[in-house]
């Protein structure tokens, strides 16, 4: 990941959030990291209905057949710099999903440079976290391909 992508942090970022399949368990984590308990707005973060004004992408849930042409397309409507994070274990890897018939697996078999956020679901904090080290340009990139964890 580029370093300009991860300097573009340092305004108020504007999220897009995308289920691409699951059980919908790290969409609740999601969510709770938004409420005034870890409330990541605290850093300027908002969501946003629209990927054309999005800075950072959050996936949760595997990808599958059905959706990873939808993924692409909200992927590249996404203005530059813009960071992907892929949050829970199935938007990692695949999950328990991985294997099944439609199951592609995780974000980064169709976006690369992805940071993954692990766990089935990721507490809050975990998210909180990733989000924060992204604010204090403490996460760093990798130039080549594949996904960063956190």
């Amino acid at each position: 990941m580029a370093r300009d992508n991860l300097r573009m942090i340092r305004k108020s970022p504007w999220v897009f959030h995308f289920n691409s399949g699951g059980c919908n368990g790290c969409d609740i984590e999601v969510v709770a990291a938004f409420t005034p308990k870890y409330d990541v707005e605290r850093l300027g973060m908002t969501l946003t209905s629209s990927p054309k004004h999005a800075d950072i992408l959050v996936v949760t849930g595997p990808v599958t057949r059905q959706v990873a042409g939808s993924l692409k397309m909200i992927y590249d409507q996404m203005p530059e710099p813009k960071i992907v994070i892929a949050i829970g274990t199935c938007a990692c890897s695949g999950g328990i999903f991985r294997g099944g018939y439609n199951v592609i697996g995780g974000v980064d078999k169709i976006i690369k440079n992805v940071i993954c956020v692990p766990g089935c679901p990721p507490n809050p904090r975990a998210i909180y976290s990733v989000i924060k080290k992204l604010y204090d340009n403490k996460i760093g990139g990798d130039e080549g391909n594949g996904s960063s964890r956190s």
